[in-house]
Formats: C-alpha cells, structure tokens, sequence
C-alpha cells in the first residue's frame, strides 16, 4: 500500500487552512484503504510581528487587500457557510481581531511529542474562529491544550519559557526560502505541492497521482 506524508504549511489566523484540513479529511476517508496518509503541521505567520496592535478582522483585510469592507464581510460569510457544511465552528469568525499566532505555532511543536498536533491546531483554530478569543492569551492557549486532550500546566510552563521558539522560527525560514509565500500548502513526500484550500475530490486525484508515481531516490552526488 503507498504511504503518502503531507506536511501541511499553515497559520491558525487562516480561515483556509482550517477549511483545507477538512476538505483533506474528507478527502483520506475517501482513500481509506487505497493509502496510507500521516499528516505533519508546519508553521506560518500571516501576521508575524509580535507586537502589531490587534485590529478588528473586517478593517484589517479591507487594508490589507484594499477592498471595502462590504466586499469582506461578504467572503467572509461565504466562508462561514462553506465552513458550517464541513462541520467547522466558525460562529465568531467575523467578531475576531488580528493576532500574531507565534505561541500557538510552539504549542502545535510540542504537541507532536504526544501525536495531537491536529487536535492542537483544530483547538487553536476553534478557539480563534469559533470563539473569537485572544489567541496570544496565555490562559486561552492552556485551555486550546486542555481542549486537545494536553496537559494545561505543562502548556503554560511552555509558553512561559522560550521553548519551541528556534524551532518554529528555523521551520518559518526554511519554508519561506522554499518560496511557501500563501497558505494552506501541501507538501506531499516533500517532493509534490498542492497549494490551497481544494475541493476534496480534486485532492483525492491529486493524491492518487502522486500515489503512482515511481518513488525517487535522493542523489548523494547532488
């Protein structure tokens, strides 16, 4: 059976990225049985300044892409509905401010320790969307790791500390110099890219493509 792992470059402040996840959810219950997916997350920062001053969501992407804001409260409507359909909880989506979702993205690497960083990122990602909360919030973030089945006192001796910090920074840096510029993307067997958040039967033949292609071999002469 071929083995498929997809490392998924993502932000918990993107309402796509959580959308993407559960279109490729759908999309591995479909291939139940055909291939073996495993799924790693991997760190981005849509807003990566730590110290920007939170502004409501409408008014920030109505800057950012200059666009007026009826125009953004309109997507981000057609993006709640196509979240409700997928079973995702973006109730507050519009109420939300802009974060900076560095101490989420340390959360998310100390997850993996224990194989919940899925549930970690799909706590965040509630949180952020479902909630409205303050996703820099160091209580907020102990609750997402309660959330995610974690322990909340280890979470918060984490975030009390500068755990995790290089290593999310050094995978940042590595992606951006990969030219990850826009996520969600997906990075099939660190060879195949799959950018956005696509319908799950377009990532089920895409991933039934690369499920066919010879596996190739690293060069050491290269």
């Amino acid at each position: 059976m071929p083995a498929l792992h997809i490392d998924i470059v993502s932000d918990i402040a993107c309402p796509w990225c959580a959308i993407g996840y559960a279109r490729l959810q759908q999309a591995i219950m479909q291939l139940n049985g055909e291939m073996q997916i495993t799924v790693s997350w991997r760190a981005f920062e849509l807003n990566p300044d730590p110290d920007a001053p939170p502004l409501p969501i409408t008014e920030a992407l109505s800057r950012k892409y200059g666009r007026p804001a009826d125009a953004i409260i309109a997507a981000q409507n057609d993006m709640m509905r196509i979240a409700s359909e997928l079973g995702l909880n973006f109730t507050r989506m519009q109420e939300r401010m802009t974060r900076n979702t560095f101490d989420g993205h340390r959360l998310v690497k100390w997850a993996a320790q224990f194989d919940r960083q899925s549930d970690m990122k799909m706590a965040l990602f509630d949180a952020y969307f479902g909630a409205a909360a303050d996703i820099t919030d160091a209580q907020v973030l102990a609750d997402c790791a309660t959330a995610a089945g974690l322990n909340a006192t280890e979470a918060s001796a984490i975030l009390a500390s500068d755990q995790f910090a290089e290593a999310v920074r050094a995978e940042e840096a590595s992606y951006q110099q990969a030219g990850i510029n826009s996520v969600p993307a997906f990075i099939i067997n660190q060879q195949y890219l799959i950018s956005g958040a696509q319908e799950a039967d377009t990532l089920v033949s895409a991933l039934r493509q690369i499920a066919a292609q010879p596996i190739t071999e690293p060069n050491p002469d290269r």
